[in-house]
């Protein structure tokens, strides 16, 4: 099951003027895109990148597994450490809105992760990697990870016009769908034929490649605000960060609603396998086939969230994706009758939920760069991860603990309830009101000043 991942990295406006408030429109079509040589450079890197995840997500356990023999629970820790750096997350963002370079920030990233992931095939081909090591390139290409997408959203600012973000944000999205239709399935491909190390090391070239693309991206990154070069404390600036989210109406209820349906998602995700496998009685091959049928669903719902935002509206159809994404949860924890309606009713949700999702990361991603000042970017970014990113694994482990007390079927049911109610935190905000970018003015939800520390 996919994830709600707003605020990560997405299209946003031209540069703010020197008061920090939001960018004006450029008047570039949306078409202009498939033009953009430079879109298409970044877009292409992403991609390349993203299928590379899908392979090392794969390749990291087996090494592990087969290689190292470790146990469930050192599985689960590699796991958590790759996340954990996200916690730290409103810092790396504090740290990043004060360079002027975002670009070479991202392309250190990526240089970074390239070399970290490079080093454990050289172990394993020389027999010496630990599990000590599997931990340490967790933890660094996570970090590098969290830094590279800090220095995202400002970089997009510059990058992107205010009239192509749902065509950007669309493009982007369909690649990360795509990503988890075949990557999988390359990644097993190679592990069979060529190891789970040589695996890794196609990772690494990803993100080589990235690396390579974005480094060449011809863009002019202007100088810092005079306000925002101020020798401020990290500890201020993310303070800062985190202020404005609290106090900006969108970008609160986006907070509210993205970790309500966060927790409780990652709440069924911890059991989905499970209960399929048990609860449900399918096979290996039926779960992954229904995986594969949820991911086709991300992919149209990629496609059809620029469309549907122009249609219904961005506000309404953010709405409309954080119930379609936890909701459908409640088909298969009341699935039944004979096998090919137990294995329709996981495909089923799967993919309601992945088109959700899609809809309701594109339109509100869209949504949020278009109200944060272009100064103020990474750290609303960071310290919206910090707290979006960091409920994820308390979702999975207070749904172990349900699912073990209350029983499986139970606990989707209450998973599917509670991620339905994150709608309050939307319909409680503007958000609902707001048909398109240019109408944000006119509900009172347009981005607000960058804060000045006193003297």
């Amino acid at each position: 099951m996919a994830d709600a991942d707003t605020l990560s990295p997405a299209p946003a406006p031209a540069p703010a003027p020197a008061s920090g408030s939001a960018p004006a429109d450029e008047a570039v079509p949306a078409a202009s895109l498939r033009r953009d040589r430079r879109f298409l450079r970044f877009w292409t890197g992403q991609s390349i990148s993203q299928f590379g995840d899908r392979i090392s997500e794969l390749a990291l356990p087996l090494i592990a597994v087969g290689a190292l023999r470790v146990s469930a629970a050192q599985v689960s820790l590699l796991t958590a450490l790759i996340w954990a750096p996200n916690l730290l997350a409103i810092f790396f963002g504090a740290w990043v809105d004060h360079q002027r370079r975002k670009r070479r920030l991202m392309v250190i990233a990526d240089l970074v992760r390239a070399a970290t992931l490079s080093t454990l095939p050289i172990a394993c081909w020389a027999g010496k990697v630990t599990l000590s090591q599997l931990y340490l390139v967790a933890v660094v290409t996570g970090a590098a990870a969290v830094l590279f997408n800090s220095a995202y959203s400002p970089f997009f600012a510059h990058l992107v016009p205010r009239s192509a973000y749902l065509e950007a944000n669309s493009k982007l999205s369909t690649s990360r769908s795509a990503s988890y239709i075949a990557g999988p399935a390359i990644g097993g491909a190679l592990v069979q034929a060529l190891t789970a190390p040589v695996a890794v090391l196609v990772d690494a070239f990803s993100f080589l490649g990235s690396a390579l693309l974005v480094g060449r991206i011809p863009l002019d990154e202007p100088r810092l605000p005079v306000a925002q070069q101020a020798e401020l404390s990290m500890l201020t600036r993310a303070r800062q960060g985190l202020a404005f989210v609290v106090r900006h109406p969108v970008l609160r209820a986006s907070l509210g609603c993205c970790s309500t349906v966060n927790f409780f998602t990652f709440m069924a995700n911890a059991l989905i396998v499970l209960f399929a496998s048990r609860g449900l009685g399918l096979s290996a091959g039926s779960i992954g086939l229904a995986f594969g049928v949820g991911a086709i669903g991300g992919l149209l719902g990629a496609m059809l969230a620029p469309r549907l935002g122009r249609r219904l509206g961005i506000g309404r159809t953010v709405a409309l994706g954080a119930v379609l994404f936890p909701a459908p949860l409640a088909i298969m924890a009341m699935a039944g009758g004979p096998l090919w309606s137990r294995a329709g009713a996981l495909a089923v949700t799967e993919f309601l939920s992945s088109l959700g999702v899609m809809l309701f990361d594109v339109n509100l991603n869209s949504l949020q760069a278009a109200v944060i000042p272009d100064g103020m970017r990474s750290r609303v970014s960071g310290a919206f991860s910090t707290v979006n990113y960091g409920i994820r694994p308390v979702g999975a482990l207070v749904g172990g603990l349900l699912g073990t007390v209350l029983g499986l079927r139970e606990t989707l049911l209450l998973a599917a309830l509670g991620g339905s109610l994150s709608l309050l935190w939307l319909l409680a905000s503007p958000i609902p009101r707001i048909r398109s970018l240019e109408s944000i003015a006119a509900t009172g939800a347009a981005a607000g000043p960058i804060p000045q520390q006193a003297p």
